[in-house]
């Protein structure tokens, strides 16, 4: 990595990302891209394929030779954008294809956003760029690319890298299976997977995810009437369908410990991973101080240890949606027909979500309390990732990274509690493979929720580390 000029690096990260970036960021936020699981007609309503097509016009105007832009469909899938950069000129001629992930489909936009912002509304302020997918997941192939531009630009080489950028990871990454079959051949022997989906505790250090968590999803209804009735009438001989969710939820999780219940979503933890969570424990307390929690809340255990294996290598289930209740002013005196709840389960990244949606769905469905009527609809499930030994030419990159980039603060594992399903996909792609899930988000940059924003200059950081990470990768 000596050839490399790191200060040219530095300046073209910055130039780039203040030059281009910013502006053509901006304006695919603004580009409401749900994920097809929030947009059933996202074929007709085109905004996947318009913020694919903006983003392969940004990238068809780098002009970087031999590079091509092409946007893939697969029948009844939704797009993929495949940037293929050839290798530089003196990368070893066994270095293989380097892999750079995103994702340019959104969550839905969320009310609630703070006065002057908004879901398709882009804000750059005091280093922020607010809008949803600013930083879930639109920065990367920005960032991925000005990471292979400033390489160039500083004397050092890469080898072949293919920016892939799908449009269904919200949804579970869904369609990405089968472009990877079909496009097998084409993207070659992939030795490294560089993931620009996660982050880190902070914005001083560069984080590298070691884990991260696979998901299952489903959406319950239990129904018990064909109509609501008077509750006066009907309560006390027709049971309440709220009531029988509840019995079947705590045949699920412990309402007071939150343990989740069935054993196929349980896996036993690595003592590498273990050893990692004590190391961080011990040199960065306070884990639950980054969340806003109410006046007199206490999180889930007082121990940061503890707290960190709940959010990455345990089981949890959120209720993310719910249906059949009227609003609180609107409720009148009726026994609702039928509730309906969206379940989200968090998994080990060793759990099968295969096994786990199949046991969900027989423990929901045996046995329900006074027969009432039990379906599950939308389902979703993705697997968990488990990161392979660490080569010792990446894990000297990562020191010089840190030195160069992030001041001398070294990097540090994170054990994320999101799920990534493409890195479990990959993984099982390409056993060889060394893999970098990196990012510039933290808990606060608000992915999913109101206020989504980007940390400009923790991008730009991650842009640089990546850049030097891809040089020291093509001399191996």
């Amino acid at each position: 990595m000596g050839r490399v000029d790191t200060a040219l690096v530095r300046s073209t990260v910055e130039r780039t990302w203040d030059d281009t970036i910013l502006t053509s960021l901006s304006e695919l936020i603004a580009i409401p891209a749900l994920s097809p699981i929030f947009d059933a007609d996202w074929a007709s309503s085109g905004h996947l394929d318009a913020a694919v097509e903006h983003v392969r016009r940004w990238l068809v105007g780098r002009g970087i030779e031999g590079a091509t832009a092409e946007i893939l469909r697969l029948p009844g899938r939704t797009p993929v954008l495949l940037f293929d950069v050839p290798a530089g000129p003196s990368a070893r001629p066994d270095a293989g294809t380097v892999l750079l992930y995103g994702h340019l489909d959104k969550q839905p936009p969320v009310g609630g956003w703070s006065e002057g912002l908004g879901p398709w509304t882009p804000v750059l302020r005091d280093g922020r760029l607010y809008g949803r997918g600013a930083a879930d997941d639109g920065y990367s192939g920005y960032a991925a690319t000005a990471a292979i531009e400033a390489v160039r630009a500083a004397g050092g080489s890469h080898a072949r890298c293919v920016v892939l950028l799908e449009t269904s990871e919200e949804s579970g990454s869904p369609d990405l299976p089968a472009y990877l079959d079909e496009y097998r051949d084409r993207l070659g022997e992939v030795s490294l997977v560089v993931c620009l989906d996660s982050g880190g505790q902070d914005y001083e250090r560069l984080w590298l995810s070691t884990s991260l968590r696979g998901l299952v999803s489903t959406t319950v209804t239990v129904r018990v009437l064909e109509s609501g009735q008077h509750s006066g009438i009907a309560s006390g001989i027709v049971p309440s369908s709220f009531r029988i969710m509840r019995q079947l939820l705590d045949r699920v999780e412990d309402a007071t410990t939150g343990e989740i219940l069935i054993p196929e979503m349980h896996g036993e933890i690595p003592a590498e991973r273990l050893a990692e969570v004590e190391v961080l424990a011990a040199e960065l307390p306070g884990t639950h101080a980054a969340f806003p929690l109410v006046a007199g809340m206490r999180p889930a255990a007082d121990d940061d240890a503890e707290l960190i294996l709940n959010n990455s290598w345990r089981p949890t289930l959120s209720i993310i949606g719910a249906a059949g209740l009227p609003l609180p002013a609107e409720a009148g005196n009726v026994l609702r027909p039928e509730t309906t709840l969206t379940l989200s389960f968090r998994l080990p990244p060793t759990a099968s979500p295969e096994a786990a949606l199949e046991a969900l769905h027989k423990t929901l469905t045996t046995d329900v309390p006074y027969g009432a009527q039990v379906t599950l609809s939308r389902a979703e499930h993705g697997p968990g990732w488990n990161m392979p030994a660490t080569a010792p030419w990446l894990r000297a990159a990562l020191d010089t990274a840190s030195t160069a980039v992030f001041e001398g603060r070294q990097w540090r594992p994170m054990l994320l509690g999101g799920s990534i399903p493409f890195m479990g996909t990959m993984v099982e792609a390409y056993p060889e493979a060394q893999f970098v899930v990196t990012g510039a988000l933290a808990s606060d940059s608000n992915p999913h929720v109101p206020d989504e924003w980007l940390h400009v200059g923790q991008a730009k950081r991650v842009t640089e580390a990546v850049a030097l990470i891809l040089a020291a990768h093509a001399e191996g």
